[in-house]
């Protein structure tokens, strides 16, 4: 006998999105109290007070990248799976059982096996491909089509992320980078987090959720698609070359960004000054910087587009995407002002690193809603499920560039060019291989943001017209950009769509 979903409701929401909500904001908990720690982890000297795995610089972030890839790379299996064979609910729970063994054989593994901690990732990998792409579906599955507080759901559900992602490295950094704790016990505070995620489903998605989830999507769309299949039109070609064009700049994005968790994890360990007062601020609380920027600046972006709207002179979607590869590139260069104050002092200011994160994070709020909200439109509706598996790709592919960009930093300062580069700007040979990275990527974001500029014209007239609707009050506006920044994580009702 099937079980219909709770109807009570609090503040105007069923009760089911707050257990959501809890459950999503701890998954994010362990993933990126655990993010925070990986490099770390690697790199730490294996005689240290607070001993680690003794990798070099290059292949802990090689491994990073390959980890990010595979975690951006396996929804496109999992939510498969979930909609032809497992259903979304069964998928969740495993997924965030799979999550909670490799967080605890992190635990265990560090710092005595490296073997064993492969296994804990590999564990964490295909959780997190179960759990993070069907999670959304429940959320959307609660409202009925064509309910006005849809939107405002996928709001709420959003900050969860960000509360999650805020608050992890506080904690797991406290513990993981102090030597009378060791990186073993940040791994299982972020275990913890995750049991918590999945006793919240034990406990309460059967009363609150019911049978919502558990019957795969494939067929539950069976009777309702009707099987008629037709050729694209000129217009959809059109639209589908937009999305290639895209996909080469939005991935360039991704492998900027993504040097956030690897090679700027480093930068903020080695050669970041971090003393406050009487204390050091562990290394892995500038991962807290960029949800917290997000919480803060999402809802004045959306002031702003929303302002512009309104005076009919808001930039087509490629200009926003250009403004955010600018911005973006300017987060580097504060980086390199960074190496300055390193060869002059030996440490960089934190203001640097602050700086770094504020302007990728305003990057991102250019890029990641506008890009993937203009997917949405563009994309033909027979293959949506195509189009949003491409926007999940976008990421894996980034993170692995981004892996080997970072490693490269560790060998570069020996090659003649980055130190005739250093030397061509007052920086020392040894400060070279830092400048090559961070310096490259932030010119390859300017090249690309400027062929954006010369072929948005082109990219607009493809389009044709599918633009996003515009929102007419803020208060859509701002729920229009959680909801679509909130995508990228994969808890937006499109992506399932």
């Amino acid at each position: 006998m099937s079980q219909a979903p709770s109807n009570s409701t609090l503040w105007g929401h069923p009760k089911g999105l707050y257990v959501l909500f809890t459950s999503e904001m701890w998954e994010r908990f362990s993933y990126y109290g655990m993010r925070a720690l990986l490099v770390l982890t690697l790199v730490a000297a294996t005689e240290e007070a607070n001993p680690g795995f003794g990798m070099s610089q290059g292949d802990a972030l090689s491994l990073y990248g390959t980890y990010t890839a595979l975690v951006y790379f396996t929804p496109l299996i999992g939510g498969w799976l979930a909609d032809n064979f497992l259903g979304q609910r069964l998928s969740i729970l495993l997924g965030g059982i799979l999550m909670a063994a490799g967080q605890f054989v992190l635990f265990a593994a560090t710092p005595h096996s490296i073997d064993l901690f492969y296994v804990g990732l590999g564990l964490l990998i295909a959780g997190n491909g179960m759990f993070k792409p069907n999670i959304s579906t429940i959320v959307g599955d609660l409202y009925p089509q064509g309910d006005a507080r849809r939107d405002s759901a996928f709001s709420i559900f959003y900050m969860g992320i960000n509360l999650g992602a805020f608050i992890a490295p506080l904690i797991t950094s406290t513990l993981g980078e102090s030597p009378d704790y060791g990186w073993r016990w940040g791994y299982f505070a972020a275990g913890i987090g995750m049991t918590l995620a999945v006793i919240t489903q034990g406990l309460f998605f059967q009363r609150f959720l019911g049978d919502i989830g558990k019957v795969p999507g494939a067929k539950r769309d069976r009777l309702a698609s009707g099987g008629v299949k037709k050729p694209l039109t000129k217009i959809e070609f059109d639209r589908l070359r937009v999305i290639l064009f895209l996909f080469v700049f939005v991935t360039v994005f991704w492998l900027a960004f993504e040097q956030a968790g690897g090679l700027m994890n480093i930068f903020a360990d080695q050669y970041t000054d971090r003393t406050f007062g009487d204390s050091i601020i562990p290394a892995g609380y500038f991962q807290s910087l960029n949800p917290l920027f997000i919480l803060i600046f999402a809802p004045i972006f959306s002031v702003l587009w929303v302002t512009l709207h309104k005076r009919d002179s808001s930039p087509d979607a490629p200009i926003k995407i250009f403004a955010g590869l600018v911005l973006t590139a300017i987060g580097f260069l504060f980086l390199i002002f960074g190496l300055y104050e390193i060869q002059a002092t030996g440490k960089a200011n934190m203001i640097w690193l602050v700086l770094a994160y504020l302007f990728h994070t305003l990057g991102e709020l250019c890029i990641s809603p506008v890009g993937l909200s203009l997917m949405t439109k563009l994309a033909p509706l027979r293959l949506a499920s195509l189009v949003m598996g491409v926007w999940f790709l976008m990421p894996a592919i980034a993170s692995k560039l981004a892996g080997m960009v970072g490693a490269f930093s560790e060998n570069a300062e020996t090659f003649t060019f980055s130190q005739n580069i250093a030397g061509a700007i007052g920086l020392e040979a040894e400060y070279s291989g830092l400048l090559v990275v961070f310096g490259g990527v932030g010119v390859g974001l300017l090249v690309f943001a400027i062929v954006l500029w010369l072929i948005s014209g082109m990219l607009v007239r493809w389009m044709h017209g599918a633009e996003r609707t515009q929102p007419e009050t803020t208060v859509e506006g701002i729920e229009q950009e959680l909801e679509a920044v909130a995508e990228h994580e994969g808890i937006g009702d499109k992506a399932k769509k």
